[in-house]
């Protein structure tokens, strides 16, 4: 790993002191705003070997390090070269020459260029300060390897701002610790060389851990980076509290004596990681066994780079009436109806919760492209997300977007233009519906913009007051239900319903029952009465669906991805139901909410929590960046 410096390019004054300093980002290498300050120190003796050596406070899980530092060659690393300026004055002047590096793998946000700019002036005050203590004060435990300051011309320090995947490669590499941490603090100096230079070292900070901190702790970021900042030097200047408690102490104290005197906030990073302790909600595990410290928090996915291009989200939030029987005594059995909720983006009241709408807006802001694949119209898909403001022109979808429809029998591409859709053998459909009438379960139909049926049930008033479906118009014949449109199909569901949808030229058809009634009825029936002519498909015990040949909601992102020219490991997808399932095994990250079927969560990567726990926003927070 290098530093890598570039030329000056402004000049400014702060406490008289010349200086200089640049900005720009590099691929891995390190990017650096350079800032260089003097001040007058005095002479006074050689100080013995402090070697290189990674510090860090806080294992990821929390607890406290106890493993010894590795000493590492100094020989690995590069070393800069620079250009140094002859003193004004007569008096001995040392140089501070910090350069404050952004890691190119940080996303091009305003806030972290921000954060440079003020590191570039906070660091040198940073450095005077400690630098003015050590030559005032008798410290017990300190290091004393560096205190000959007037010995030396310049002073040389690095700060890099990484990504969590940055540093955690660094503490696996130098310290075989296989975890992301909030900072580490590299020594070069090596008072043997007798260099006029004291090359005090690195100190890398990851913006994602320090974020992360400044939430659970209620500081701003800058805030904590400056306590980090402050922590990572005094590790460089000979502090240690890792190796006593004494020594614990006094680094403790002489944290908090630095950022009181600059005015900063924060207790400084010991005392403020001892705090953290005391919240059992920081190591708690959550129900699926991930602990909290791998979910990011809302607000700061603007720190990260998303892992996949697209996220493919399911949508329906359904009801599903049951019947449950009770034993009221040894003579008599009672019957009630509860319900059993399904769905992914919307919750079991059929509605998107602020919660995920922001996590969505946020994901979006942060590039990454989000597509429905829903067993609902187009229509009714933007009538629900224009509630919480996710429709329209900078939305997730809107009549110009991408995305799959009618468990994928109708696909829309780039600008919206409709690339894929499927019809249903009519013969099929004109018999379900006589199937309806015949068994005195509701049909209904979408018809374009409009919801047609067979007669009045209140399962089919659910589908505009729940659902925001159009108001059902009532047909006087099969026939005339066939005939009326072009027809394509859509689902719903209840307790001995059929929902048949129609719309844009294709049918689908669902049936609803007991577990017991499909599996004795209804399955072995549209079996042999379809054969050839389409599929039956049962995505939840309770339903049974009629779909043409080669058509799934996995299809239609397969052909949705081939259109876009995207490939499979470019996507993540999250889902609950049993037609999910393929578009889940698709994915690079296929995610299932613990709401959802067995058979669903078996063919997951990972399961998250329910759809009416947020599940899609954990999901993004967690996995997605």
């Amino acid at each position: 790993m290098a530093f890598a410096i570039s030329r000056a390019a402004a000049t400014f004054s702060l406490e008289r002191s010349p200086a200089t300093f640049s900005i720009s980002r590099r691929s891995f290498n390190l990017s650096p705003t350079r800032r260089t300050a003097r001040f007058a120190v005095p002479s006074s003796s050689k100080s013995s070997l402090f070697g290189r050596r990674f510090h860090a406070l806080c294992r990821e899980d929390g607890r406290r390090l106890s493993k010894p530092m590795r000493i590492v060659s100094a020989s690995n690393k590069e070393y800069r070269k620079m250009r140094r300026r002859p003193g004004k004055s007569k008096e001995k002047q040392l140089e501070l020459s910090v350069s404050i590096c952004i890691e190119e793998e940080l996303p091009d946000d305003p806030e972290i260029s921000s954060i440079a700019e003020l590191l570039r002036l906070n660091v040198p005050m940073a450095m005077k300060l400690a630098f003015d203590r050590i030559k005032d004060s008798n410290y017990k435990t300190r290091d004393t390897s560096i205190r000959d300051l007037g010995g030396f011309d310049s002073v040389e320090l690095s700060v890099l701002l990484c990504n969590d995947e940055f540093i955690r490669k660094l503490n696996k590499e130098w310290r075989d610790e296989d975890h992301a941490t909030d900072v580490l603090s590299m020594s070069e100096h090596i008072p043997e060389l007798n260099l006029p230079v004291l090359m005090l070292g690195d100190i890398v900070i990851s913006i994602e851990t320090a974020a992360r901190q400044a939430e659970e702790r209620g500081h701003t970021l800058i805030d904590e980076i400056r306590i980090l900042m402050v922590h990572g030097l005094l590790h460089l200047l000979g502090f240690d509290h890792e190796i006593s408690e004494n020594a614990e102490e006094e680094m403790e104290e002489e944290e908090e004596f630095v950022l009181k005197s600059l005015g900063w906030k924060g207790k400084g990073l010991i005392r403020s990681a001892y705090d953290a302790e005391t919240n059992a909600n920081l190591h708690m595990e959550n129900s699926n066994g991930s602990l909290l410290k791998d979910k990011k928090k809302e607000g700061s996915l603007r720190f990260y780079k998303p892992k996949f291009k697209y996220i493919f989200c399911d949508m329906d939030g359904e009801i599903i009436p049951t019947v449950i029987l009770f034993l009221i005594n040894s003579s008599t059995i009672s019957n009630a109806f509860v319900t059993l909720t399904l769905g992914t983006l919307l919750n079991s009241k059929s509605q998107v919760s602020l919660t995920n709408a922001r996590a969505l807006k946020e994901a979006s802001s942060r590039g990454l492209k989000i597509v429905i694949a829903t067993g609902k119209a187009r229509p009714a898909a933007i009538s629900v997300l224009q509630m919480i403001d996710l429709a329209g022109k900078d939305g997730i979808i809107s009549e110009h977007s991408p995305g799959v429809f009618l468990q994928g029998l109708l696909v829309y591409g780039i600008n919206g233009r409709e690339i894929f859709k499927r019809n249903l053998d009519p013969n099929v459909c004109r018999e379900a519906g006589h199937y309806s009438l015949e068994h005195k379960v509701p049909l209904v139909a979408f018809c374009r913009d409009r919801c047609l049926t067979l007669f009045n049930h209140p399962l089919v008033d659910t589908l505009h007051t729940v659902y925001h479906e159009p108001k059902a118009e009532i047909m006087p014949s099969v026939e005339h239900l066939v005939t009326a449109a072009d027809i394509q199909q859509r689902r719903k569901k209840g307790a001995m319903v059929i929902f048949l949808s129609i719309i844009y030229s294709e049918w689908k058809l669902i049936f609803f029952d007991t577990a017991e009634g499909i599996a004795t009825n209804l399955r072995p029936y549209w079996s042999e009465a379809t054969k050839d002519h389409a599929s039956v498909v049962q995505a939840v015990p309770d339903m049974l669906e009629i779909v043409p040949f080669g058509t799934s909601k996995g299809s239609g992102v397969k052909l949705l991805l081939d259109h876009l020219g995207v490939s499979s490991k470019e996507i993540m997808a999250i889902g609950d139901g049993e037609n999910d399932m393929e578009m889940l095994e698709l994915a690079s990250l296929g995610v299932a909410l613990s709401n959802g079927s067995d058979k669903t969560k078996a063919v997951a990567d990972v399961i998250g929590v329910s759809n009416d726990e947020d599940g899609v926003a954990d999901a993004i927070y967690r996995y997605a960046f």
